[in-house]
């Protein structure tokens, strides 16, 4: 605690530094400013910012062709952490890197054919998360996040046009965390290359990606004490004995290794109608458009441990060498077609109609231990949507598999947004009906420590929602009510009798019971001159919360202030406050990857966590520094998400990212 003290001083002291640093610069800041002035001003000069780069991704290209600027503020910059994101809170197994569920209740809109393993998806590098870049300079980004040199996240880009027409670039992300317990170590190696090329005559494009991902995560079969933070003496972290004590080459360990090639092409046939025509905000909007995706992935899912099960981290058995993998081999073959019809003024959409429609065939190669299968699914894709200027959006989106292994399986959805005025603020109502297989993991395991085989229903989801946001007032609230039935989940198996062999013995359930389920959140965002007060809560109520472990409240609070410190350095400085209700915490399976349901039905409740931070930009740089869990020095002495896994304890996290674009 007196290091990271000292630290804080020494950061204070730096910042107090600054008035005294700047009478210094100050006659040499002006004589370099009229220098540049000078500079600019000649005719020959080319000033680039970063209204120059641009970047557009796939979702946006299914629309038209049109790109944002970058991103350059330093708001929300000190929430890097995957699994501390203040509106997509998760439950884990308390350091970064570690397997993770969500803590609010957000069902899986996907059909067809899934695995089944989500435990550490939250830090997979997606090919749909692809940004692809038109810079009129080269661009790259260094980011970098660290507590001295034990914890370090580092990320690398780099893009250029090559021609106006040809964008290349690359990433390289790595991570490396130690954790606050034996066995907590985690480290990820994550690239990607990506391109688009547009035609000169801008009916063309083509986007192309190779993705690829390496998650190593530890496993320590949680701690042996059970009463950890009942008495203020204790040891440090690191030296809390815990379940598996394997290091190095023998440590257990979750592997993941997921390793893509994506291809979209498209063609616009017809009229092509310009927005912003010459300008980097140029939007081409199609009337016709063709497009084929093609996409390669293999995923490779394996848990392994060299040791005795001394401590019954795992069920009754005797295995010491363990090693259970899974293979999926997927490609994907989407073709679509789109047709617009709208007038011909586009200076703003007056009335736009659009009918898209596609077939997508998916074929996956799956292998396990002892078990090898083929699988296809053949999808027809259909969707309609009506646009009056900026006022009335309606949409409607309809997959349904028709042919294969998960016949049956669709997602219809539906959406009108409708603004009122400006002053009033918007009102968007959805729904949508999804009936779901049960994903691989359910129906089938083979495991050194788990084995089944079952033959569930499929899943059927039924939501409405309405929502109303008001950016003048700064509010938005959202009220959805789902309807579910055969929920699927995991369970220990009854064990009435405490027989030891049944211990930790977990299997799939389908919930024979419909679960309603209604959830409420609320955002509002106060400012007075410097000072902001952020707020997000939501309400989730069930009569099985307990079957779906979840909280029934989950609020969080920001508090900071915002000021320009001489004209130089943009900064805030606050700090936020979060919590949750009581509720059945999940225990977690480890060789499966799974949070399930056990037999004691404890619950924990989060107490509220207080994180301290301050962010800032100076030019072309973003920082932070944060100290999160700091009324651990208070109260609570720690606290629990998931059962026998104790949270982080307080830490330090400073952050940095630079852009260089001329």
């Amino acid at each position: 605690m007196n290091t990271m003290l000292r630290i804080l001083l020494l950061f204070l002291g730096c910042l107090s530094c600054l008035p005294a640093l700047h009478a210094q610069e100050e006659e040499f800041s002006s004589a370099l400013d009229s220098a540049r002035a000078a500079e600019d001003n000649k005719k020959d000069t080319v000033i680039y910012s970063a209204r120059y780069v641009r970047y557009t991704t796939l979702a946006m290209m299914k629309q038209g062709t049109f790109t944002y600027q970058i991103d350059t503020l330093h708001k929300n910059f000190q929430y890097y952490n995957p699994q501390q994101q203040p509106r997509n809170p998760s439950i884990h197994l308390g350091s970064y890197g570690l397997a993770t569920r969500d803590l609010l209740f957000t069902p899986n809109k996907t059909i067809g054919f899934q695995t089944g393993f989500h435990s550490l998806e939250r830090y997979i590098y997606q090919p749909d998360s692809i940004k692809y870049y038109r810079a009129r300079a080269p661009f790259s980004e260094l980011y970098n996040v660290g507590f001295f040199f034990d914890d370090q996240i580092i990320r690398a880009k780099v893009t250029q046009n090559v021609t106006p027409q040809l964008n290349i670039g690359g990433e390289f992300h790595a991570a490396r965390a130690d954790g606050y317990y034996i066995n907590q170590r985690y480290n990820d190696l994550k690239s990607a290359v990506f391109a688009w090329y547009e035609s000169p005559n801008h009916r063309y494009n083509l986007l192309t990606n190779a993705v690829f991902n390496r998650l190593i995560s530890g496993e320590n079969g949680a701690v042996l004490n059970d009463t950890l933070f009942r008495f203020d003496e204790r040891q440090g972290s690191d030296s809390e004995p815990v379940r598996l004590r394997g290091m190095r080459d023998d440590r257990p360990r979750n592997t993941w290794r997921d390793n893509s090639v994506f291809l979209r092409q498209s063609l616009f046939i017809g009229r092509i109608d310009t927005i912003n025509a010459d300008q980097p905000e140029q939007q081409l909007l199609p009337t016709n458009r063709m497009s084929h995706s093609f996409s390669y992935r293999k995923r490779n899912f394996q848990f392994f441990k060299n040791e005795e099960d001394i401590y019954n981290a795992f069920p009754f058995g005797e295995s010491v060498h363990t090693t259970d993998t899974t293979e999926v081999t997927t490609i994907t073959n989407d073709f679509g077609y789109s047709f617009y019809l709208r007038g011909n003024s586009v200076g703003f959409i007056k009335n736009e109609v659009k009918l898209d429609l596609g077939y997508q065939h998916d074929m996956h190669w799956y292998r396990d231990r002892g078990y090898e299968t083929f699988l296809q699914n053949n999808t027809l894709k259909a969707g309609v949507g009506y646009r009056f200027s900026d006022r009335v959006r309606i949409t409607g989106d309809f997959n349904q598999i028709v042919q294969g292994n998960n016949f049956g399986d669709y997602l219809y959805e539906a959406q009108a947004a409708i603004l009122l005025s400006n002053a009033v603020g918007r009102v968007v109502l959805g729904a949508y009906t999804q009936n779901k297989s049960p994903e691989q993991l359910f129906q089938r395991v083979n495991y050194t420590y788990h084995q089944w085989e079952r033959n569930f229903d499929k899943t059927k989801t039924t939501n409405l929602s309405f929502t109303y946001e008001n950016p003048v007032l700064g509010f938005s609230g959202k009220a959805e009510y789902f309807l579910i039935s055969n929920h699927l989940y995991f369970r220990e198996v009854d064990n009435p009798n405490a027989d030891p062999r049944l211990l930790r013995v977990i299997e799939p359930v389908q919930w024979s019971n419909d679960i309603n389920l209604l959830k409420l959140s609320v955002s509002q965002n106060f400012a007075l001159g410097g000072f902001h007060f952020d707020n997000y809560g939501v309400y989730q109520r069930s009569d099985y919360n307990h079957i779906l472990a979840i909280p029934e409240l989950y609020t969080w609070h920001s508090v900071y202030y915002n000021d320009l410190l001489y004209k130089v350095v943009d900064f805030n400085i606050g700090f936020d406050v979060r919590f949750n209700t009581p509720f059945r915490t999940p225990s977690y399976a480890i060789n499966i990857g799974q949070f399930y349901n056990d037999n004691a039905g404890i619950e924990f409740s989060t107490y509220p966590i207080v994180d301290v931070w301050t962010t800032a930009t100076i030019k072309r740089v973003n920082l932070f520094l944060s100290y999160n869990f700091i009324n651990q020095h208070v109260w609570p002495p720690g606290y629990y998400t998931v059962r026998r896994y104790p949270m982080q304890n307080a830490n330090l996290r400073v952050g940095i990212a630079w852009k260089f674009y001329d």
